[in-house]
């Protein structure tokens, strides 16, 4: 069986749809109910907990059930962990400031750096991982890069001298290219 896909039909010569008009598109009726309505599919959560109260609660718990509480209320794991940065005296002025220019972008208005996770489904775990950022944020501002090795020197030193070289053979090649193309006035 060929696969359905909706395509615009149009009249023949002899003024026949050659494909059904795209209000009778198969496609379309498959997403379509009884009533008129747009499909929906049977894990909505509207279906699912058709006695949901809105967003304070995941789900309506039957009254039947022997419980205290008959709502279920939804779980905040999110972590997230602030600081002012600029008063953060347990933190070289340095490492401040490599901080503050390299992570701008996480630093509020009033100079506070925030990390937040939501990795885990456990909020101490969240919080442990916002922790871990702080120390890997900081052991990153606080390398200081070291001094090239002579033989590590030396080679950068070869590396751009070659590339000025081939540079130059390159313009020299370009330049008798333009002149060649040159008419004479004479």
């Amino acid at each position: 069986m060929a696969a359905l896909r909706c395509v615009r039909g149009g009249l023949s010569r002899a003024g026949a749809w050659l494909l059904p008009p795209p209000a009778r598109c198969p496609l379309r009726a498959l997403h379509k109910q009884g009533d008129g309505t747009a499909f929906q599919s049977i894990y909505s959560l509207d279906k699912l907990y058709p006695e949901s109260q809105g967003s304070d609660t995941a789900w309506k718990v039957p009254d039947d059930a022997k419980q205290a509480n008959n709502d279920i209320p939804l779980v905040n794991s999110k972590a997230e962990v602030r600081f002012h940065l600029a008063t953060a005296d347990w933190i070289s002025e340095p490492v401040r400031q490599k901080i503050a220019i390299s992570h701008k972008n996480k630093i509020n208005r009033a100079g506070e750096l925030i990390l937040s996770s939501e990795s885990s489904r456990y909020q101490f775990r969240n919080l442990a991982d916002c922790l871990q950022k702080i120390r890997d944020i900081i052991a990153e501002a606080s390398q200081t890069p070291k001094e090239p090795s002579k033989e590590d020197a030396k080679l950068q030193r070869i590396r751009i001298e070659n590339m000025n070289r081939e540079r130059l053979r390159q313009k020299r090649i370009h330049s008798t290219i333009k002149t060649s193309r040159r008419v004479d006035a004479d």
